[in-house]
């Protein structure tokens, strides 16, 4: 099991994510035909040319999404009760097709379970960064984590 277990982690804690991945045209055009998004800023060639951003950008769900998948395996993989939400999520650059992306976290709060003595929660910052080291999308998760077993 990768995941950490709520009383494993501090306030402070970074990561690094290893895994890296390059965003391509089929992850842009399925994800927002699988979600029934028509924007044609992700889907229109040429009216993303005509736009402020001259191609296309990728759809921010999918960079949303695939920011949180990067983190999993290094936090919560196996340790997971819940998550409970997600806060101040903003996307300060755009992405697009072939970026190369990347995640790095933070511990920024831990906090007892009211209800649930087994566990506990932890508020993860979660930064996506492009190959130019630009932050890309940021936000807080707060997770329902597992005690480690006695």
């Amino acid at each position: 099991m990768a995941g950490r277990h709520f009383d494993e982690w501090r306030v402070g804690d970074r990561i690094v994510h290893e895994i890296r991945r390059t965003v391509t045209e089929t992850d842009n055009l399925l994800f927002s035909t699988m979600t029934h998004n028509p924007q044609p800023l992700h889907l229109d060639a040429e009216a993303a040319r005509a736009s402020e951003f001259g191609r296309i950008v990728v759809n921010g769900t999918f960079t949303f999404a695939l920011m949180i998948g990067l983190s999993v395996a290094d936090t919560t993989l196996g340790t997971l009760v819940a998550n409970l939400g997600y806060d101040k999520l903003v996307m300060p650059a755009p992405v697009f097709i072939g970026d190369t992306l990347r995640a790095e976290t933070e511990v920024a709060q831990l906090r007892e379970s009211r209800s649930r003595p087994t566990a506990g929660i932890v508020t993860f910052r979660h930064d996506l960064l492009n190959q130019r080291d630009e932050i890309v999308c940021r936000c807080l998760r707060a997770a329902l984590l597992h005690r480690k077993p006695a």
